[in-house]
């Protein structure tokens, strides 16, 4: 008879995974600020860094969507010209609630803007799932019909928040807690249920799986149809949620409210390792993603490297490094 001991017993070794795809953004994200601080030393000041951070919380919402739109292997273009049409009904609601209902107006308004984007999200993803058109064809498509929306609304000019309202909704944006602004803890609690939803909940791991494979995830039971058109409606809220933030920074919506932002959402979600073919998301590289973008502008800013009215270029060039860096790497 044979005696097994111990030493006999075959041990698990802990698999350690190390990936420079998932710690990149961060490292990126601290060599940057090194950078910034030697170019000049008020780069780091609290005031600028604040004001930064809260710059980029706007992106930073809505790319926390497109990670799951993305992820499920769909794209959506169509989110700056969302967000200025969102941006439109909400004041246009609350200027007409405003005189029967003062202040209560703005959380009234704040509903409605989510309502909205819900909508606007949810026809997004029945047009690229049930109508099984291309994301790219679709989302520009719509992109065209939200730009024209709300320029038709405004009549080509603004649409301002009535005076009556501006105080009471300025510290959405301008007001703190501890010292943080407000859009910051938005954006931070908008990351953290995400998080929860793409990594801890079974519909994260649709997500993944029907980005990676459709015809795989079909075959195991999950409808991608219904996947991808929640991930499309949970695009759909995120830019909801960043345009309630963006509405008492400038107090209007305007036809170019959120030009070009499609281009800093997607290049944030790329630069944050998630892959651009679907299949992989990461939620807290996504936001590291946005501050850069809006860390290197702040940073053309303040030195006089490159002119600041390059900042698209550049963002584009980063984006096109970041896809060529995912292609060619393991």
């Amino acid at each position: 008879m044979t005696v097994m001991t111990d030493m006999a017993v075959p041990r698990p070794q802990r698999d350690w995974n190390f990936s420079w795809t998932d710690v990149g953004p961060f490292l990126a994200l601290v060599a940057l600020l090194m950078i910034g601080f030697a170019i000049n030393p008020d780069f780091l000041s609290g005031t600028n860094l604040a004001n930064v951070i809260t710059r980029s919380a706007f992106i930073a919402i809505i790319a926390v969507g497109a990670t799951f739109v993305i992820s499920s292997g769909g794209l959506d273009l169509s989110v700056g010209s969302m967000a200025a049409f969102i941006t439109g009904i909400t004041i246009m609601f609350m200027n007409a609630m405003a005189p029967a209902w003062g202040a209560m107006a703005i959380p009234m308004g704040m509903a409605v803007a989510i309502g909205v984007g819900l909508l606007c999200g949810l026809m997004n993803g029945l047009i690229v799932t049930v109508g099984k058109i291309e994301p790219f064809i679709a989302t520009l498509g719509t992109m065209g019909i939200f730009r024209a929306l709300i320029t038709y609304m405004s009549d080509g000019g603004t649409i301002p928040i009535d005076r009556t309202l501006r105080d009471a909704y300025r510290p959405v944006y301008f007001g703190t807690v501890g010292g943080i602004p407000y859009p910051i803890l938005i954006s931070i609690a908008v990351a953290a249920v995400a998080s929860i939803a793409l990594y801890k909940m079974k519909y994260g791991r649709k997500c993944a799986a029907v980005g990676a494979n459709e015809d795989v995830a079909r075959y195991s039971g999950i409808s991608v149809i219904s996947t991808r058109t929640i991930a499309y409606a949970i695009q759909g809220a995120c830019v909801a949620i960043a345009a309630i933030c963006y509405v008492p920074r400038l107090g209007a919506a305007t036809p170019t409210t959120g030009v070009l932002w499609e281009l800093q959402v997607i290049t944030a979600v790329v630069i944050g390792g998630t892959a651009l073919r679907g299949g992989k998301g990461h939620i807290w590289g996504t936001v590291a993603g946005a501050v850069i973008l809006e860390l290197i502008a702040n940073l053309m800013v303040l030195s006089d490297f490159v002119s600041e009215y390059l900042v698209a270029g550049v963002q584009g060039v980063i984006i096109i490094i970041a896809m060529l860096i995912q292609r060619f790497s393991k």
